[in-house]
């Protein structure tokens, strides 16, 4: 509901809106009803009669199971509907008097195959016969989402794209008629955002290994530091991806500093709020900031989500030449000249400062 909200009061019209989660609540279902979103996911007989209950007029897409056993998250062990059972389904919505317009599928984040797409294409290929055969007009096709937004991802986004135009061009080919959708969340903002936290508090722990004392003359241990994040706000991404955050720390250690076994964790005081683990770290101290490079997916809005409010403040920076393109877009023609003379602002650093007759600008989040 509050997607649809938000998405609406920038200006989206609601014929662009798709509400693709498979599991809805009722009162969400009435709330795209009352506001003319009529695009709805469904992939069981019993989301299918709760949206005929609630919103007769939907136009229904219809999400499949995909073979995602090597994706590191796994949508279809709860979502999508299989071949098998999609007959039915499609006949009970033609019986129910709701059109079903389209299908759609979720590989899962981090699939190394991009064979996976094809197949799942070519699956939709199926059902859309399906859905021929028993008179529903069908225009629709998401392919889902959980495309790298990383340089040096094991399958490049290229790789994947190359593998699904391929796909399209023998199943979906261009004049079918057919409208391609994609949800492109994590491709796009993944490595748009840096997380820096501070460390709250720092402990040593020994590990509890039988007859290691003897051998090495000192019982083994590590140091856990906790920080101001954890998985249950930004760090999120841990549960969702089963990511192992490696951090940037503020001070590059010398080469003769000696590195310790260090755990992070956040600071909720359950044993699982377990950032990372053995990470060789040099001695850190409470105050000190350690950053996290490609935090946009799963960690900010997850956390908002989870707790109701953005608890973390968002700074926005950008180098001097994206600057400079942006405001050529935004000033009109005639204070270009005057535009010249003003300071422009650069990025954290990453240009030369001495160049700066002020300090980097940056933009609270309240106002973009």
């Amino acid at each position: 509901m509050a997607e649809m909200e938000l998405v609406q009061h920038i200006g989206v019209p609601a014929s662009k809106i798709i509400y693709a989660n498979p599991c809805k609540q009722i009162a969400h279902i009435k709330y795209a009803a009352k506001h003319g979103v009529q695009l709805l996911s469904f992939d069981n007989e019993m989301e299918l009669a709760k949206v005929v209950k609630s919103h007769p007029r939907a136009r229904m897409v219809l999400c499949v199971a995909t073979e995602d056993s090597h994706s590191l998250s796994r949508l279809s062990l709860r979502f999508g509907a299989s071949l098998k059972s999609c007959r039915h389904l499609l006949e009970n919505a033609r019986r129910d008097h709701v059109e079903v317009v389209g299908v759609s599928f979720h590989i899962g984040s981090g699939c190394p195959d991009p064979q996976a797409y094809a197949q799942s294409i070519a699956d939709a290929r199926l059902v859309f016969e399906m859905g021929a055969e028993l008179g529903h007009r069908m225009h629709i096709l998401d392919l889902g989402g959980g495309f790298p937004g990383v340089e040096g991802a094991k399958v490049r986004f290229e790789e994947i794209a190359s593998v699904i135009n391929s796909a399209l061009d023998l199943y979906f080919p261009e004049g079918c008629g057919v409208d391609i959708l994609a949800k492109l969340g994590r491709y796009y903002v993944t490595s748009a955002f840096t997380l820096a936290v501070s460390i709250i508090a720092k402990k040593e722990v020994l590990l509890d290994q039988p007859g290691r004392e003897e051998e090495t003359g000192s019982a083994p241990k590590t140091i856990m530091y906790h920080l101001s994040e954890g998985v249950y706000g930004i760090f999120n991404s841990v549960l969702f991806d089963n990511t192992c955050p490696t951090p940037i720390l503020q001070k590059k250690p010398s080469t003769d500093q000696t590195l310790c076994c260090s755990s992070l964790r956040g600071p909720a005081a359950s044993g699982c709020d377990c950032i990372a683990e053995g990470l060789w770290l040099p001695q850190l101290h409470v105050g000190d900031w350690l950053v996290f490079e490609n935090m946009g997916a799963y960690t900010v809005g997850m956390g908002s989500l989870l707790r109701g409010a953005q608890t973390c403040r968002i700074t926005y920076a950008m180098s001097r030449v994206a600057w400079e393109a942006l405001q050529g877009q935004l000033l009109p023609a005639e204070q270009d000249e005057d535009a010249e003379g003003m300071c422009k602002p650069l990025s954290c650093g990453w240009e030369i400062t001495d160049t700066l007759c002020m300090g980097p600008v940056f933009t609270p989040a309240s106002i973009m």
